[in-house]
């Protein structure tokens, strides 16, 4: 009986050593791996954002009726002879 209890103590008292050493580690190695799915996952987001983004600026550079409409939205521009009009919301006022 007590070598058997003997047996059993040195047992529990390996297996703690063993949690001891290597338990740090795996703990390390899951925050690693889910680190690592959260980087892969943004970078998946940013090729898709980096491909429409190519897209865009091809269209930017070959499409005429594009630029016309970019450079008429966003930057204000207007054609010869025509008379720019400008819209206020009652929210700026």
């Amino acid at each position: 009986m007590l070598s058997t209890l003997r047996k059993s103590f040195w047992l529990f008292g390996f297996t703690v050593l063993l949690l001891v050493l290597f338990l740090p580690g795996y703990t390390k190695l899951q925050e690693s791996r889910i680190k690592n799915r959260k980087l892969e996952e943004n970078f998946r987001k940013m090729a898709v954002d980096n491909y429409l983004l190519q897209e865009e600026l091809k269209r930017i550079e070959n499409d005429p009726v594009y630029q016309e409409k970019i450079a008429r939205d966003k930057m204000g521009v207007v054609r010869k002879g025509e008379i720019p009009i400008k819209i206020f919301s009652e929210k700026k006022r």
